[in-house]
């Protein structure tokens, strides 16, 4: 039977974002909800080893959300799993309905969604995903020292992900469908200087091609959109680098919106275009995307809310 709850604070996400606002809404005895979404834990559950995570030379991604979610029940936070499928930002106290039926009502809402890589959507990248395919060249660069990599894309995020991983590999080859990059000049500029890159145009990924045992990328094959030629590129690395997709479809007709979908904050703050509700993580942060990032802003839109809340009842 359907059921309807109310509290403080709803928090819709549960990335590094969303448990760290359930850690500290929790001490501030806001007695917040947080409701894990489709994918519980976020995009770290799809990454194996983190070593920029303070504290711990090196984390596997999904033990570390595991982490991360205990810590906000130890606190108090409620923790439901479920999907938000409707959020009414109308007005107040706000309302949420879940995959589930039930309802929650809300004082003030949390935002942590997240936001996803756009991936190219063959089967031979995701049967190699966290084994050499990858979407986060500052996640995972530093595990292809020495060896040869290959990323896909012509924009700002393929550019920069190729001239940073030249810290850690021997070659980048960056594979783009045209013979010109849709990246800012000076990346451009810097890309076409470095001795490291190799730009491939007018090619596309076809296959990514590997072992199984060990599991690991061995290289691609990749076809001429002129003439469909398959060529192989022997590579250790796939980084996929076109594009993250921020995970706005519950507000992106409520909310403002800006850098192409991004939930709009006002500067230095978590607080968006409707008093009462936050944003947090990925789903507001086009230029960081960073777990450490995101737990911060989780921090500081706990303590906007608990402001916000405590003026409300003056």
């Amino acid at each position: 039977m359907a059921d309807t709850k109310h509290t403080k604070v709803l928090i819709i996400g549960s990335g590094p974002a969303g448990y760290t606002a359930g850690v500290y809404a929790s001490r501030a005895m806001l007695e917040p909800i947080l409701v894990q979404g489709i994918e519980p834990g976020g995009q770290l559950t799809t990454t194996t080893e983190v070593e920029n995570w303070p504290g711990d030379t090196e984390v596997q991604g999904p033990d570390l959300m595991v982490r991360m979610e205990a810590h906000a029940r130890a606190m108090g936070c409620e923790i439901v799993s479920d999907i938000i499928t409707d959020l009414d930002l109308s007005k107040r106290p706000f309302t949420a309905k879940g995959d589930s039926g039930n309802t929650i009502t809300a004082d003030a809402v949390i935002l942590a969604t997240g936001a996803r890589a756009k991936w190219l959507g063959l089967p031979s990248e995701e049967a190699f995903k966290g084994f050499g395919v990858s979407a986060c060249a500052t996640c995972d660069g530093f595990f292809y020292r020495g060896q040869e990599i290959v990323v896909i894309g012509g924009g700002n995020t393929a550019v920069e992900e190729a001239l940073f991983l030249t810290n850690f590999a021997s070659k980048v080859t960056l594979i783009h469908r045209r013979d010109e990059l849709r990246a800012e000049m000076i990346l451009q500029d810097r890309l076409k200087k470095h001795p490291k890159i190799e730009p491939l145009w007018f090619h596309t990924l076809e296959e990514v091609v590997g072992d199984d045992n060990p599991k690991g990328v061995t290289g691609v094959k990749v076809k001429h959109v002129e003439t469909g030629e398959i060529t192989e590129i022997p590579c250790a690395g796939v980084f996929v680098a076109i594009g993250h997709a921020p995970a706005t479809e519950l507000v992106k007709d409520t909310l403002e919106l800006h850098n192409g979908g991004y939930v709009a904050v006002k500067p230095g703050t978590t607080e968006t275009s409707v008093p009462g509700v936050f944003a947090a993580g990925d789903l507001t942060d086009h230029k960081y995307r960073q777990a450490v990032t995101s737990a911060g802003m989780g921090c500081m839109a706990a303590l906007d809310a608990e402001r916000w809340l405590a003026e409300q009842d003056d």
